[in-house]
Order: C-alpha cells, then structure tokens, then sequence
C-alpha cells in the first residue's frame, strides 16, 4: 500500500477490542528501524541536533490511520 505519510510503522495486530462505537487495535512494531522526522531549521538549530545525539521521536497525530 502507498500512502505518502512518511511515518509509516509495519507491524502485527496483538489485541482488537471491540466497543460499541469504535475499535481499539494494539499493534506490535518491528521495523523500521529509523524514523524520519521533518521538523523546521529553527528547532533542530534550537535543539542543537547533531549526528550522533541521543533523542527521543514523539509522534504527534489527531489520529493513527490503519492499512492492510
């Protein structure tokens, strides 16, 4: 499937827990391994992001599209 979100992570459904409105799906994650993160020049000279840097990846998101 393409879709042109870049942060895409494949993995396998663990759990699926059925509600009266809506689903709640648990997915367990493998790869990949990196994740790309677009952010303006402004915050990664702010930050002071080098190569190397030890970081945490948040992903920020109204929402979690899910394909098969």
């Amino acid at each position: 499937m393409e879709l042109s979100a870049r942060n895409q992570l494949k993995g396998k459904v663990a759990s699926v827990e059925l509600g009266a409105v809506m689903a709640n799906i648990k997915i367990e994650v493998e790869d990949p391994n990196t994740i790309t993160a677009v952010i303006t020049k402004e915050s990664a000279e702010r930050l002071g992001l080098a190569e190397g840097d030890d970081v945490v990846a948040l992903i920020k998101s109204t929402e979690v599209i899910v394909g098969k």
